[in-house]
């Protein structure tokens, strides 16, 4: 499995296995169209210690027509039912010229910002704005031409998969290496809005590293921090959350945030999580050792006389571990001591005669 590298200022930030989780906070429309609120987004996500920030680069008009036909209107997903696809992204869309000011500022915060665009005109601008990398969405999986260009940035990808079949995957991979794009990492994603625990097939995380050789992670739209830390433990390197100031201020994808206390939360378990899978270890550990001594041992419970035979009376397998160990009781059983032995003292070889 090759690592996914991003190029940033500061150097190659590397993604994998042995590397730390790359935590991604997704501010997509919950800034509400209102810059001070998103640039207090960006704030609770360095606050958190999230790795990167991520915004979604279209316009209504660049994503979808304005239309009332019942093509272009919402009738699943509960965050954005009733109302037309054109009226969604109108209050969903992050102005294109706030952007460049978000990356400058996320970058002040030490956050790497980058984004997911929807049209070729989106990857020009971000281009512009010179992205260290770039999203693919689930439903733009399938996008081949938009694939295509991306790819001949040369810059590496992180693609949901929500929906897509294998062969749809492979596809997808296969027009962002052939266009040019050095590495694909793989998110397991449902795409559903918020996603329910039963949906979300966790499984298929450690599936898709093991089919496509690729560094994988989720993007998740479930409630609660459960499904990353989960996922982590089942090789997850990158994690992507949507954060919000407060789902009780609304917005497009209010429902499934994360607010910043349990957005820091998220990310402190994530940390967590990937400490405690270390490797594969028997034996006592470092911490372990020092406990050896409340195993089990063989111990004299009566005083026993030299030349006087251990019997199952004058000898017990007790704690602690200063004696011969308990798979030798039943060898030394009818042996003689070699010594006068107290109660309360261990055995071991040199008071055994034989």
């Amino acid at each position: 499995m090759n690592n996914f590298i991003i190029k940033t200022p500061k150097g190659n930030k590397k993604i994998g296995l042995g590397q730390p989780v790359f935590i991604v906070a997704e501010m997509s429309g919950n800034h509400n169209q209102d810059i001070r609120r998103a640039y207090k987004i960006i704030d609770a996500a360095a606050h958190a210690e999230a790795d990167a920030i991520k915004l979604q680069t279209y316009t209504a008009d660049t994503i979808t027509i304005n239309s009332d036909k019942k093509y272009f209107q919402v009738s699943v997903n509960d965050a954005w039912k009733g109302q037309t696809l054109y009226s969604l992204y109108q209050k969903a869309y992050t102005p294109w010229k706030w952007q460049p000011k978000l990356k400058k500022y996320a970058e002040s915060k030490g956050l790497i910002c980058f984004s997911t665009p929807f049209d070729n005109t989106a990857v020009d601008f971000l281009e512009k704005m010179n992205v260290a990398l770039y999203k693919v969405a689930s439903f733009e999986v399938v996008d081949i031409p938009l694939l295509e260009r991306i790819g001949k940035t040369h810059k590496p990808v992180i693609m949901s998969r929500g929906m897509a079949s294998l062969k749809e995957i492979k596809l997808a991979i296969l027009t962002l290496k052939k266009a040019g794009c050095p590495s694909v990492a793989l998110l397991h994603c449902v795409s559903s809005y918020p996603a329910k625990y039963k949906e979300m097939n966790l499984a298929t995380i450690p599936d898709l590293a093991k089919k496509f050789k690729s560094v994988v992670g989720i993007s998740d739209h479930s409630p609660g921090i459960v499904v990353p830390v989960v996922s982590v433990a089942l090789g997850a390197s990158i994690i992507e959350k949507h954060i919000t100031l407060s789902r009780a201020d609304g917005g497009p994808d209010a429902a499934f945030s994360l607010e910043p206390k349990e957005f820091k939360a998220m990310v402190q378990s994530v940390r967590n999580a990937e400490t405690t899978i270390g490797r594969p270890s028997y034996g006592p550990g470092a911490k372990e050792a020092e406990n050896v001594i409340f195993r089990k041992s063989l111990f004299v419970v009566e005083n026993i006389k030299k030349g006087e035979k251990f019997t199952h009376k004058n000898v017990r397998s007790v704690r602690p571990g200063h004696g011969l160990e308990p798979k030798y009781f039943e060898q030394i059983i009818g042996e003689k001591a070699a010594q006068s032995i107290e109660r309360g003292e261990p055995l071991n070889w040199k008071t055994i005669g034989k």
